[in-house]
C-alpha cells in the first residue's frame, strides 16, 4: 500500500514529447512506474521510451486504463489539461507547471474537491514511493535523500525536502511516500487534505512535514491533530524563519496576510498540539529519532 502511487497505478504523461516529458518518463519507467500512455496532440501513434502516445487523454484512458495523470505542460495549457484528464475519470493528477493563473488555479481545486479526485501541485516535483514508483522529477537515484522507509514525507519545498529527507536517512530513517503540494499561492490539494492518506496507510508511522512561511496550511495541520483527525506523530520544519519582514519571497504561497502565516506562529500552533518542530534542518533527524523512540 502506498498513499498516492505504487507499481498498478497505471500513468499517462501529458506533454510526453517535450524534453522534460521525454526524460522524466524514462527515469520513471527505469524506477519501476507503470507508465502505460502519452498524450501530445497531433502525435497520436508515435512512441516514446516504448510508451504510445495518444491524441486527447480520452482516446488513452479508453485505450490502457490510465488512472493517473502527470502534465508536463506550460502553465497556460495547465488548466485545460487538468480538466481534460479530469472528464476522462482520472482522479489522480500532478501538475509540475509553476504559475497557473490564480483564477484558473480556483477553478481546477474546486472541481477536483466536487470530484472527489486529488490534484497535486502546480509547482511541484512530484510524488513518489521510493523504489516502487513516482510522477514528477525527483532524484531517486540518490539513496541518501530517497531511502525507503516508514516516514511520509508531505512538502510545499522542491529543494529543500531533498535537505530534509537526506537528514532523516542519515540519521537511520527513509520515506514511505512524499508529496510535494507545490509552491503556488492556490494549491490544489492542502497538507491537512493529505492527512487522512498517510493515517490509513500501513506502512507509514510518523509524518515529517516541511512547510514555509505564508498561507495557513501548517496551522490546518495543528487543527487536525488537536481534533484527533490525525493521531501519528508528526515532525515539522518551517522554512524562512530569517526571512526580512515585507520582503516578497520566491514562492507566491509565501504570502502573510492579517498576522496570520509567519514561521513562529506556525511553530507555536504545532508545538501546542504535541508535533515535534525542527529550527533548522539539521535537527529533523534527531527529531524522527526521539519520535521513533517514544513509538518503540
Amino acid at each position: 500500500m502506498s498513499v498516492f502511487i505504487d507499481k498498478k497505478t497505471r500513468v499517462l504523461v501529458q506533454g510526453i514529447t517535450g524534453s522534460e516529458g521525454s526524460y522524466w518518463t524514462r527515469h520513471m519507467i527505469n524506477l519501476g512506474t507503470n507508465v502505460v500512455a502519452g498524450v501530445t496532440p497531433g502525435k497520436g501513434g508515435q512512441e516514446i521510451e516504448g510508451v504510445k502516445i495518444y491524441n486527447t487523454v480520452q482516446q488513452a484512458v479508453d485505450a490502457t486504463q490510465a488512472d493517473a495523470a502527470l502534465l508536463f505542460v506550460p502553465p497556460k495549457f495547465a488548466g485545460d489539461a487538468i480538466f481534460e484528464a479530469l472528464d476522462a475519470g482520472i482522479r489522480k493528477v500532478v501538475v509540475t507547471a509553476e504559475g497557473i493563473p490564480l483564477h484558473e488555479a480556483m477553478k481546477v481545486r474546486a472541481e477536483a474537491l466536487s470530484l472527489g479526485a486529488t490534484v497535486i501541485g502546480g509547482n511541484t516535483t512530484g510524488v513518489i514511493t521510493p523504489g516502487v514508483a513516482m510522477m514528477g522529477f525527483l532524484p531517486y537515484w540518490i539513496e541518501r535523500v530517497y531511502k525507503p522507509g516508514r516516514v511520509g514525507v508531505m512538502t510545499r519545498s522542491g529543494s529543500l525536502t531533498n535537505e530534509a529527507t537526506a537528514m532523516m536517512v542519515e540519521a537511520g530513517y527513509g520515506v514511505s511516500s512524499l508529496i510535494g503540494v507545490g509552491g503556488d499561492a492556490v494549491p490544489f490539494t492542502r497538507f491537512a487534505e493529505l492527512l487522512p492518506a498517510f493515517e490509513a496507510d500501513p506502512e507509514t508511522d510518523a509524518v515529517l512535514m516541511i512547510g514555509e512561511l505564508g498561507g495557513s496550511m501548517e496551522e490546518e495541520v495543528a487543527a487536525a491533530i488537536e481534533n484527533g483527525a490525525f493521531t501519528k506523530p508528526l515532525v515539522a520544519f518551517i522554512a524562512g524563519r530569517n526571512a526580512p519582514v515585507g520582503k516578497k519571497m520566491g514562492h507566491a504561497g509565501a504570502i502573510i496576510s492579517g498576522g496570520k502565516g509567519t514561521v513562529a506562529g506556525k511553530a507555536e500552533a504545532l508545538r501546542a498540539v504535541g508535533a515535534l518542530v525542527a529550527d533548522k534542518p539539521s535537527q529533523i533527524g534527531e527529531l524522527i529519532k526521539v519520535v521513533f523512540k517514544h513509538k518503540g
